[in-house]
């Protein structure tokens, strides 16, 4: 690596157990670093890091830093751009000349000189991410991947086997992905988020026209979306498109079309369109990239998936719990039609915990659309990750618009009963606050 990174020994995290930062962390340990970090609260990914020797403390305090870590010369510290406003440790490495740099950043530095794959859209990156990466290190390929979720094949959001090629979730977020250097682009979707950073839809848009450019080799972008480059979707006139889609004992089967030629009854354990969709992005970019198409065939059907993304906590004739990490309408939707898809005639009951106050009141009338889908719904109170609240905007005021005669706001300590009285035949948890931290308590006391 070059910017000097090679020759730091110690790697600060603020905000390490962060689901991109982690991964990070992962890295720079198995490069023989120091590596230690500060988080909000601790979870089970702080645990998993911690396990690995990594030092990791919970309070904003000075005085909790490793000594070797407050060694300027040696040291380099990496932030979320999460972090509030005033966080001690952050002010004090800034006052004092530390090297800092932002994740995007040092995932600029890592792809820099490696061939690069990046994965990019509001929604879809991470279980394409995963799916791509899966798809690469089962056919062979030396691969590093940064993923922004855990893969439930490697129970990790790192894979590290080679440095042939880099496979990296491209954030939006803070314009991050304007920091890669990446050979091939897939843009899956471009819908507005994060109007927090962006506030107007087009400048988001922009952003990802400039992203776009940055492709040195080939553009992927999902037919429909504002850009020209090689297309891939579902059932239409695309580059790369999936045809004759059938479900096969709660399997999907299709063919895809290339612009070469037509591979068929390809086999993916995952259920809803947007997945299929993910995985013609995934494929379509393993085969640019060069990989053999039969050990691509096989490594598809060997997917098991992404924590949190569509996840079987319980499946049985009587029970269906499924946890998922959508936290935008869009996202909602589709896996409502996912679960309608794969559990018709159910009753289904959606556990929802809203994520910002500033999401939930610029798509207050969408999520009001996508809550309403579902038989029964039960509304936590909103996530506030790096927000401060909003006057007005509550789950309570969200509510309100629903229109669902089965809804009510709930609290953490009161899930399991009113899960258990709701006689519901699929429950779904979803969210990406810390909603998954309840996700093995709901799950241990259903299986009672």
């Amino acid at each position: 690596m070059n910017n000097n990174l090679e020759n730091i020994k110690n790697i600060y995290f603020i905000g390490i157990g962060g689901i991109g930062m982690s991964a990070l962390a992962r890295y720079f340990k198995f490069l023989g670093k120091n590596v230690a970090g500060y988080d909000k609260t601790p979870t089970q990914i702080t645990l998993d890091l911690s396990e690995l020797g990594i030092d990791i403390h919970f309070e904003d305090d000075i005085n909790a830093i490793p000594d070797q870590f407050l060694n300027k010369e040696e040291s380099v510290v990496v932030y979320t751009p999460a972090i509030p406003k005033g966080h001690k440790e952050f002010e004090y490495f800034q006052n004092n000349g530390f090297t800092i740099k932002k994740r995007a950043e040092v995932l600029g530095i890592i792809t820099k000189n490696v061939y690069t794959l990046a994965v990019a859209g509001t929604h879809g990156k991470t279980t394409t991410t995963a799916i791509l990466a899966h798809l690469l290190k089962e056919s062979g390929a030396k691969v590093t991947a940064f993923l922004g979720g855990i893969s439930e094949n490697y129970n990790s959001n790192l894979i590290l086997e080679g440095n042939e090629v880099v496979v990296v979730e491209a954030d939006e977020f803070d314009r991050s992905f304007l920091q890669l250097y990446p050979d091939i682009v897939a843009i899956t979707s471009m819908d507005a988020d994060h109007l927090d950073i962006y506030e107007k839809a087009n400048a988001l848009e922009d952003s990802f026209v400039e992203f776009s450019s940055r492709a040195k080799d080939h553009l992927l972008v999902r037919n429909g979306l504002p850009l020209s480059g090689i297309t891939f979707g579902i059932e239409d006139s695309s580059d790369y498109c999936a045809k004759n889609i059938r479900i096969d004992n709660g399997t999907y089967v299709f063919d895809l079309k290339t612009p070469g030629k037509l591979i068929k009854d390809l086999r993916v354990n995952l259920p809803g369109r947007h997945n299929l969709l993910n995985v013609v992005t995934a494929f379509a970019i393993a085969l640019l990239y060069g990989s053999p198409t039969g050990s691509l065939a096989k490594a598809l059907f060997s997917f098991k998936g992404v924590q949190r993304r569509f996840s079987y906590q319980i499946k049985t004739d009587d029970l269906v719990y499924i946890d998922d990490y959508a936290h935008h309408p869009t996202e909602i939707n589709a896996l409502h039609q996912a679960v309608r898809e794969m559990h018709p005639g159910k009753n289904v009951l959606a556990i929802f915990q809203p994520h910002l106050f500033s999401r939930t009141r610029d798509f207050a009338s969408d999520f009001a659309k996508s809550l309403s889908q579902f038989d029964q719904l039960l509304l936590l109170d909103i996530y506030p990750a790096r927000e401060l609240p909003i006057e007005g905007i509550t789950s309570s005021w969200l509510l309100e618009m629903i229109d669902n005669t089965n809804k009510k706001i709930t609290f953490k300590d009161k899930l399991i009963k009113e899960i258990t009285d709701s006689g519901a035949q699929v429950v779904l948890t979803i969210g990406a606050g810390d909603i998954g931290e309840e996700v093995g308590r709901i799950k241990e006391a259903l299986l009672v």
